[in-house]
């Protein structure tokens, strides 16, 4: 420990019991400001040989599997100003313990915004790129792996490497940006990064019509994605002894958007009805003491995912037009249970394209569930791993395959 306390003008205290990853608890958490005093811990942390998690604002740290050990929690929530904004060409950096809320004020002085949607309230711009979470919108702009265009990171070791930046040029080597997105914190940690922006619409506005259940509503679905309205967002929300909601978004101009509203109502039929309610849009439950799954799987097999987790007791919500879906368990749902609805869904899902993971989970569900299930490629994944973190110090087993 001795050296991180010679790391000058950093704020290292010992951890408590509300610093824990996954149930894990850390022995100290480091409060660094800079890139430069980022690079000082994990150097001293290397040569002390201390695992290190990284942290932002901790709402999404229980995600993944618990750490198999942590020695320094790195908080990195002191590292949050907007570093800068070019609205004349739609770039914005940022500190990687940014909140997105802040960036996105930022922004919207020059009616610009980051594209990614606020799933959880209070995240960061370096959980998004650990977790590359992303919510309705990934349909018309895509994720945060297409809108990073240039990251810093500190390797374990303590060097800092940068990759893209303002202009985004082809170069030989490893595409850090797209390796950092949903590494966990695995591979380096991130201290700021460059996005892509776009401009805000003029007006958006929600359509919604119902169906008896998700089968039910797999034509509905099919007639948004493959419409020539171009919503910005296509949505299914369903659970079981409640009728399926399908919603369209619809982004651009007032006089467009309004064209295109009308088009919509006549091709979804009399039940069909501009959206006034303020619905929620992020994941399906109403508690973190319930686990929740993450569902992939192809945009034409959506509806017959969303049923069978629907059988299952599961409320489903996600994207119909990206074919990605979060679902949840009803509170309460011993781990057996979980493990074998995950497994169950892991079938169905692998056999339309996709994947099934447990995203988030009380530690005594986590620890018991296999998470991410079989991954293609695992044994590259691990190469990779090798060469940034050969003494697996940073986030070890948090991944894929106990990466």
């Amino acid at each position: 420990m001795s050296t991180l306390a010679r790391v000058p003008d950093v704020d290292v205290q010992d951890a408590t019991e509300t610093d824990s990853v996954g149930g894990v608890r850390p022995r100290l958490v480091a409060r660094p400001t800079s890139t430069e005093q980022v690079s000082q811990l994990l150097s001293a942390a290397a040569e002390d040989d201390l695992v290190v998690v990284p942290r932002g604002r901790g709402t999404k740290l229980r995600w993944g599997v618990p750490p198999r050990s942590v020695d320094v929690l790195l908080d990195l929530s002191g590292m949050d100003r907007v570093l800068e904004h070019q609205a004349g060409d739609l770039i914005v950096a940022a500190e990687a313990g940014t909140p997105l809320a802040a960036m996105q004020d930022t922004c919207a002085r020059a009616d610009q915004r980051l594209a990614i949607d606020e799933l959880v309230p209070g995240t960061t711009i370096g959980g998004l790129i650990a977790t590359n979470l992303s919510g309705p919108r990934r349909m018309a702009y895509g994720t945060m792996r297409d809108l990073l265009i240039g990251v810093t990171v500190v390797r374990p070791d303590g060097v800092v490497a940068k990759a893209g930046g303002k202009v985004v040029k082809n170069v030989a080597g490893y595409d850090l940006g797209k390796l950092m997105t949903g590494s966990f914190g695995t591979l380096a940690v991130v201290t700021s990064a460059f996005f892509r922006l776009h401009p805000v619409p003029e007006t958006s506005t929600w359509v919604s019509v119902e169906a008896e259940s998700p089968s039910a509503a797999a034509e509905t679905v099919r007639q948004a994605v493959h419409s020539q309205m171009v919503p910005a967002a296509v949505e299914i929300d369903a659970q079981p002894g409640r009728p399926t909601l399908v919603s369209a978004l619809l982004e651009g101009t007032e006089v467009g958007v309004a064209g295109r509203v009308d088009q919509l109502l006549r091709l979804w039929g009399d039940t069909a009805a501009v959206d006034t309610q303020e619905r929620p849009r992020g994941f399906p439950r109403e508690s973190e003491s319930q686990a929740l799954l993450k569902l992939t799987c192809a945009i034409s097999a959506v509806p017959e995912i969303a049923q069978a987790a629907v059988d299952l007791g599961l409320h489903v919500r996600g994207s119909a037009g990206t074919g990605v879906l979060f679902a949840a368990l009803p509170d309460g749902t011993p781990p057996k249970t979980v493990a074998s609805a995950l497994e169950r869904l892991r079938e169905r899902t692998t056999a339309a394209g996709g994947a099934a993971v447990l995203l988030d989970a009380p530690p005594e569900i986590s620890t018991a569930v296999d998470a991410w299930g079989p991954v293609p490629g695992i044994e590259l994944m691990r190469r990779v791993k090798e060469r940034f973190d050969p003494e697996n110090l940073l986030s070890p087993g948090r991944f894929v395959g106990g990466i």
